[in-house]
């Protein structure tokens, strides 16, 4: 039974027909917002350097989860979360950007377009990334509604830049180079998966109750079904480099194998790795049911991870 099916709780919402135009109503206000954000004239290459991977087409998941978040706590709040959506979503680039680097994970293709590096050369990349996760915190201030609360404000900046230092993204990549080509430890891919990517799932699902004020159990449970399905989204990631195409996941695939990493799958399996993805979704939607969220939207990102990676041509 599907993970949908299985929550007779939210089958109406799942009947409206407006549920696919909402997404893509997501999409275009985050990207026309990162679009107007991103707007600097000099060094003109180093704006061009951030606006090609902040906004490369993609599905915009963890700004849109943000939003997602705000509606279920409190819709009128829904200006005042937009700044802070589009800066994950300007981390999540310059993590991308970086993650890219010959340094690093050493890839010529993202999302089906020539890496940063690739585009701009090395040294205007590493900088376009420093400047976007510098820049994120200016933006944040500067427009943000004014009736936020300070209190609140600041609060919702220390979230965001936890999640994007040491104690977050960049503990987690560090973490990923020091593993690699070593025996694996689960407890350490553990790690990696929650700091490198769930953090900033997680957090796009906090910013949303933090804004709105909301109690603490929301606040918990939303949080939590970030994290699970953040965790579950970096598994599905690594079984997809093992299984897919280029045409489909928009980079190399192959690369962790080659780059020694013991990710879930290499270690574990595919048909384990599915099993532990279809888990990790059935208690994120499992956190929120328990407080009677409805989201179709939380649900169905939940199922369509599963379906990527149960679907081997996906």
């Amino acid at each position: 039974m599907s993970l949908i099916k299985s929550c007779g709780f939210v089958r109406a919402l799942l009947k409206n027909k407006d549920l696919k135009s909402l997404i893509e109503k997501d999409i275009k206000l985050i990207d026309k917002k990162l679009d107007e954000y991103l707007i600097g004239s000099n060094p003109k290459e180093l704006w061009q350097a951030m606006r090609y991977t902040a906004l490369l087409e993609g599905k915009r998941l963890r700004p849109i989860l943000a939003l997602e978040s705000t509606r279920i706590c409190g819709a009128d709040h829904l200006e005042k979360v937009i700044p802070s959506a589009c800066a994950i979503e300007m981390i999540h680039a310059y993590s991308l950007i970086h993650d890219d680097l010959p340094s690093m994970d050493n890839d010529d293709f993202r999302r089906g377009k020539p890496s940063n590096h690739k585009a701009f050369g090395e040294a205007v990349a590493v900088l376009a990334g420093d400047a976007l996760n510098s820049y994120v915190y200016q933006m944040i201030i500067e427009h943000t509604p004014k009736t936020l609360k300070p209190e609140v404000l600041l609060n919702v900046i220390n979230i965001i830049s936890k999640a994007s230092g040491p104690n977050g993204i960049v503990g987690g990549q560090v973490a990923d180079i020091l593993a690699e080509g070593k025996d694996f430890d689960e407890n350490t891919y553990n790690y990696i998966c929650e700091y490198k990517t769930a953090g900033l799932f997680e957090v796009a699902m906090k910013i949303g109750a933090v804004i709105t004020e909301a109690s603490k159990e929301k606040f918990e449970a939303l949080s939590n079904y970030g994290k699970l399905i953040g965790i579950a989204f970096q598994i599905a990631d690594d079984i997809l480099d093992i299984t897919s195409t280029q045409k489909v996941i928009g980079k190399t695939p192959g690369k962790d194998l080659q780059s020694g990493k013991a990710t879930y799958p290499i270690v574990f399996g595919v048909e384990k790795s599915i099993k532990r993805v279809n888990a990790l979704c059935k208690e994120a939607i499992g956190s929120i049911k328990s407080k009677n969220i409805d989201s179709a939207l939380l649900l169905k990102i939940a199922e369509e991870i599963i379906t990527k990676v149960s679907n081997n041509d996906s």
